[in-house]
């Protein structure tokens, strides 16, 4: 399956929570995290704003960067999100645009 995919990062409204994710289809992976429809760890703790994505070529490229992602230290995630989007607004209000 071919691209576009995408590697991205939420948390909850006071950014204490991070969680990293993978979809074909950002916009709408992004919105059911926003409507609570995705069971498990954002639905918990309120993930549902966009603060960081990428993409990918392939499902295969988005598995790798998510992984690689989600071993990376508390530090290095806030210095990819801060390297994107400094001010951690959510990027989905930009992107339905």
């Amino acid at each position: 399956m071919h691209g576009p995919f995408f590697v991205y990062i939420v948390t909850n409204h006071t950014n204490t929570v991070l969680y990293t994710g993978q979809t074909g289809d950002l916009l709408r992976r992004v919105w059911e995290h926003k409507e609570g429809l995705a069971d498990g760890f954002t639905k918990r703790y309120k993930a549902t704003k966009l603060v960081y994505y990428e993409v990918a070529d392939d499902r295969n490229g988005a598995l790798y960067r998510e992984r690689q992602i989600k071993g990376y230290s508390r530090e290095k995630k806030t210095s990819l999100i801060e390297g994107m989007n400094p001010d951690w607004h959510d990027l989905f209000v930009d992107l339905q645009h």
